[in-house]
């Protein structure tokens, strides 16, 4: 073969002369005697070469190394042709076994050769005990232990060779000898009881070694291990170990590594072998919420298919197994989960009931194929249905809503198959109404394009399916009877959870998911658009209509109007009077309904602010009414008093029903509230003294009504924003999260109440004046000082919410520049706060908005690089103080549980400002970098080390600090010639006074000066224009100068280290040299009056800048 050296006398000669050479050299391990070379060893050796090359010749090896085992265990010796065998008994067989394995041990765990010998050992040792138990159980067939063959005794000698390796320091060693102790375990089927013991033992402290390969492979062994132990004899066991504890509770230990373990292999293979039990269940279905994707997408794809008969989990679990896969935020997740409805459960009520499949499964027969599906069933589906408790899971924000239209998209033989004749509407019950919307709803919604491949249109098939509009008017209207009487008989009956109120929850789903489809249809004909609005103008007049079905006739009510502006003034004209027949209808039973309904009437006003003025008097009303009544009652019988108390719930309750209407009123419509009469009656009768009374309930409604009429009109809302102020100063927690969010609703539709007031000064005004402090909104500070305050409320409803109306004025621009920087500050370290820990809804809304604002425009990161380092020195200074308390406290816990770390809080201010990011910046050109819309990683390094050079800062924030430069994104004309002078010269001082205490922080500080060299010099490069042939010298010095320090033109990282082929030394003579290059260099146009840059020294920025110049050589520097 080319290029190899033959062997011959030279090679021998320089054997015997390394022989003889006395020099040192490092040790040479002594391989040890393995006896002479045999047929046996080459046999065997050739077998397990051919079984690591493929998989696929894994069978005729096993049967080719089963034949030299019976050779060396059963058969006598034979002699062939004269020519005399050698004669191996069964140890010169495992002798040989072991010496193979033994070379496989060292086979990292890249190497697929390994796995496949493995593999092959497994497969053999089950096929050889199997062949084994037929001879020994031919020769003695009456033995009912287990009898010692050669296979148990081959098993036995290969797990007591690896025992010892288990625990060696080598990884791949213990990687693989865990591998194969585990692979034995699930190939045989017995073990001595020594040796299992032993295997147990070892596998317990391999589950909490450092590489996660071999943790996967010891919980591999466990697995099995856990599903054959009895839990008395592991007790009697655990209590005879003495070995600190270890082989104590085999599958508690399981079980926790499962929950906790880091490696998301090892909980997926835990919760793939881990046996199914009603113990262990649990523990399997919370790996529905694993921090990983792929193990999520087991559970839904191979656990739960495999776990049996759905119906037998709970209905706990059957809905929340539903919740989180169909909700997952991974794809794959929510498929498997769709896939698991539409095919496993709904196969499972098809094929037969629950108890006679039960009965069927213990006898084991009636099975039908697994690849077999079963015909569309109505029942089936209405079984299903049940089984996830649809009239709880199928509201608006329920789960059956996804699942159902998941199913019909999976399943179009069920949508060819359902049909809705007159008799389906007979008598609805909740499933059977909710098949029905959700059949609509996708129908309506949906097309070939989703993926229906039917031999129908899916809006020709509903419109055929579904009755016409008049006579769906019909069978509604039956159903609102029926739902009126069972709301009768539900209020007369005195049992609260009984057969009546079950019925009035069931009716009342029904008529939901009925009007919920009447919202789809199309009221072009005038019949059934007529039927339908003198249904629900009836329908909104009855007290004792539930709410939710008051919500959904008002949106019917207003789809069957028109949505024009004159059907808008018909539907609020409908409403109002059926309000008034609701207030006479509850109120027909008492006697002086009239004198207080005037008095009502009477005490209405226009802006409830002048209530805040009287209020904040010294005579207030409320003071004086609680007086009033406290005299009245004690003039009471105990008769009156009852009855005055009744009076008064009544009272609150008919506020709250007409309130209820008034407010599914506002959120249907649009228009200007003074061009509606009909609304200003409503908010003058109505909403204003809903907002006055004393009664907590009422007046958190009037202040929802009163906000959505802000909303209709500017100047309502500016003249009630001091209401809702005063509102959220003094209202209870429920009460001031109604005003956030009015307040930042009425900010959002009203944009210009922010706005700064046009300014009254003449064009002709003097300097004086001129420099005067600019205006502000009056209405900015008060509004700023309560959304703030609402951050450090006791209360995690009031934060969340004050901390998504405060996202809701940044996003869109809404406040000043310099209050909008405030704000963000305080929203970044509301974030970080560790008292925010627990508030999930705020820690969310954040972490949206967050990335979402800075990376939506160039001026939000440049705002988040000017508050970065003081929200982290902020940071930095509570964790300190918590992590005194916490050493004072003798806490074994520390800080790091309650408070994210420093180094997580750098990495997210980096990523947050990366202008790599920002919308638009990957489609900018050069002229787009050079205006600055690269500029804030430059600003926020400059930030860094003035914050580094001129401030106190402690060891950890120096570490993040000087980590945060070394991920910087720095591209080339990314910033003018000032700021980079200014870093240079931050960088020169941070380098001298010796900031960076480690390595780590010198080497990021030099490659940043690196960097800003290369780039201070093209900038001289371009103003210079070309330049002499002294400047062109200079300027390929400079230039061989940074190519020898390593730097990529293109895209100027800091980060990572220094390059393989480059010491120390070169990379700090290259920038030395640079330096001295341009430290004379004259910064500035060829002819113009010099001015020089002294990069080593340290003086001030200002003495660089001349007001005097012209204005180019100041945009150079």
């Amino acid at each position: 073969m080319p290029g190899r050296i033959a062997r011959g006398a030279r090679s021998s000669a320089t054997t015997t002369a390394a022989r003889k050479t006395t020099r040192n050299s490092s040790p040479t391990t002594e391989i040890p005697d393995e006896g002479a070379d045999t047929s046996l060893r080459r046999d065997i050796c050739r077998i397990f070469s051919d079984a690591q090359k493929s998989t696929a010749g894994h069978r005729k090896a096993v049967i080719a190394l089963r034949k030299i085992q019976e050779a060396c265990c059963y058969e006598p010796v034979n002699f062939k042709k004269g020519k005399q065998q050698e004669d191996f008994d069964v140890n010169d067989f495992n002798t040989e076994i072991k010496r193979c394995l033994l070379r496989i041990l060292a086979v990292r765990k890249a190497e697929s050769a390994g796995d496949r010998v493995v593999r092959f050992l497994g497969t053999y040792l089950n096929v050889a005990s199997q062949k084994d138990n037929e001879i020994a159980s031919a020769g003695d067939p009456d033995a009912t232990s287990a009898l010692e063959t050669p296979t148990s005794g081959l098993t036995s000698e290969i797990l007591q060779m690896l025992l010892p390796l288990l625990s060696v320091k080598d990884k791949t060693i213990r990687f693989r000898a865990t591998q194969i102790t585990s692979h034995i375990i699930h190939s045989v089927d017995t073990l001595d009881e020594n040796i299992f013991h032993q295997v147990r033992l070892a596998l317990l402290k391999r589950i909490h070694d450092k590489e996660a390969p071999v943790r996967l492979q010891a919980v591999y062994g466990l697995g099995r291990v856990a599903a054959e132990v009895n839990p008395d004899e592991e007790k009697d066991d655990s209590e005879s170990e003495d070995d600190d504890g270890v082989g104590q509770g085999v599958l508690e230990k399981l079980l926790n590594i499962l929950q906790n373990d880091p490696a998301a292999e090892v909980r997926r293979n835990l919760l793939l072998n881990l046996p199914l039990n009603k113990e262990v269940l649990p523990y399997l279905l919370e790996r529905a919420r694993d921090a990983d994707g792929s193990t999520r997408r087991a559970l839904y794809a191979r656990l739960l298919p495999a776990l049996g008969d759905f119906r037998y989990l709970s209905l706990t679990h059957r809905e929340k197994l539903l919740r989180w896969g169909l909700r997952d935020r991974d794809e794959n997740v929510r498929k498997a989960t769709a896939r698991l409805f539409r095919e496993r459960w709904i196969e499972d009520c098809a094929a037969m009931p629950a108890d006679q499949a039960a009965q069927e499964e213990e006898g084991g027969e009636g099975k039908k194929p697994a690849n077999q599906a079963a015909d569309p069933s109505l029942d089936a589906l209405l079984e299903l249905l049940e089984r996830i408790d649809v009239v709880n899971s199928g509201t608006e924000t329920g789960i059956a809503l996804t699942a159902m239209r998941e199913f019909w998209e999976g399943r179009p033989d069920y949508v060819d198959y359902v049909s809705f004749p007159d008799t389906f509407w007979e008598d609805l019950s909740p499933e059977l109404s909710f098949v029905a919307r959700t059949f609509n709803d996708y129908c309506r919604t949906s097309g070939r394009e989703d993926g229906y491949d039917g031999p129908r249109m899916l809006d020709a098939m509903v419109e055929e399916k579904l009755p016409e509009v008049t006579k769906f008017g019909f069978l509604l209207e039956r159903e609102l009877n029926r739902l009126l009487e069972a709301v009768q008989a539900s209020a007369e009956d005195e049992d609260e959870e009984g057969e009546m109120e079950e019925e009035r929850v069931q009716r009342e789903f029904v008529v939901e998911q009925m009007l919920q489809m009447a919202l789809t249809f199309d009221y072009s004909d005038e019949v059934g658009r007529r039927k339908m609005f003198q249904l629900m103008r009836t329908a909104l007049a009855h007290a004792a209509l539930p709410e939710e079905s008051t919500r959904l006739v008002v949106e019917l009510l207003r789809s069957v109007c028109g949505r024009d502006a004159k059907g808008e003034r018909e539907f609020c004209q409908v409403v109002m009077e059926a309000v008034a027949e609701v207030h006479d209808t509850i109120m027909d039973d008492d006697d002086d309904d009239d004198e207080t309904e005037k008095s009502t009437t009477e005490d209405s006003f226009h802006s409830a602010t002048e209530h805040l003025e009287d209020s904040n008097e010294d005579g207030s009303p409320q003071a004086a009414s609680k007086k009033k009544k406290s005299k009245q009652e004690k003039n009471l019988t105990p008769e009156e008093a009852d009855h005055e108390q009744e009076k008064a719930m009544r009272e609150i309750m008919i506020n709250m029903k007409v309130l209820h209407i008034a407010l599914c009123m506002l959120q249907n419509v649009g228009g200007e509230l003074e061009d509606n009469a009909n609304l200003v009656t409503m908010l003058n009768n109505l909403v204003v003294p809903a907002v006055r009374s004393k009664e907590a309930p009422v007046r958190e409604r009037g202040f929802v009504c009163l906000g959505l009429c802000c909303l209709l009109n500017k100047n309502l809302a500016e003249e009630n924003l001091n209401l809702f102020l005063h509102g959220f100063a003094r209202g209870h927690p429920g009460l001031q999260t109604i005003t956030l969010q009015i307040l930042a609703d009425i900010l959002l539709t009203h944009p210009s109440l922010l706005a700064i007031p046009p300014s009254t000064q003449p064009l002709e005004a003097s300097s004086t004046e001129m420099n005067a402090p600019a205006e502000t909104n009056p209405h900015l500070k008060p509004l700023l000082k309560a959304l703030t305050k609402s951050l450090k409320s006791p209360s995690p409803a009031v934060q969340a919410t004050g901390a998504t109306a405060l996202a809701k004025l940044l996003l869109p621009a809404l406040l000043p520049a310099a209050n909008a920087e405030e704000t963000l500050k305080h929203l970044v370290l509301t974030y970080f706060d560790p008292d925010t820990a627990s508030n999930a809804q705020l820690r969310q809304s954040l972490t949206y908005f967050l990335p979402v604002y800075c990376h939506s425009r160039a001026e939000n990161a440049e705002r988040m690089v000017n508050v970065a380092c003081g929200a982290l020195g902020k940071l930095a200074v509570l964790r300190e103080t918590l992590q005194d308390e916490a050493d004072a406290a003798a806490e074994e816990a520390g800080v790091d549980e309650g408070m994210v770390k420093l180094s997580v809080v750098g990495q997210m201010l980096v990523d947050w400002t990366d202008p790599r990011k920002v919308v638009g910046f990957a489609d900018a050109a050069g002229a787009a970098v050079g205006k600055g819309a690269a500029e804030t990683h430059f600003v926020l390094a400059e930030q860094i080390l003035e914050r580094l050079v001129t401030s106190q800062v402690g060891k950890e924030e120096r570490k993040v600090l000087l980590s945060m430069l070394g991920k910087l994104y720095l591209p080339e004309g990314g910033c003018g010639g000032e700021l980079l002078a200014t870093l240079l010269e931050l960088v020169t001082e941070a380098l001298e006074s010796g900031v960076a205490v480690d390595a780590a922080g010198r080497n990021a500080l030099g490659k940043l000066k690196t960097v800003l060299l290369r780039m201070m010099h093209d900038v001289m490069t371009v103003e210079r224009g070309g330049g002499g042939a002294e400047e062109t010298v200079v300027g390929d010095e400079t230039e061989v100068a940074v190519r020898a320090g390593a730097v990529d033109a293109t895209e100027m990282s800091v980060g990572g280290g220094l390059g393989e082929e480059q010491t120390e030394g070169q990379w700090e003579e290259s920038v030395v040299d640079l330096q001295k290059t341009m430290r004379d260099t004259t910064i500035g146009a060829p002819d113009a009056e010099g001015t020089r840059v002294q990069l080593g020294g340290g003086s001030d920025d200002t003495s660089l800048l001349d007001d005097d110049e012209d204005e180019d050589e100041d945009a150079v520097l």
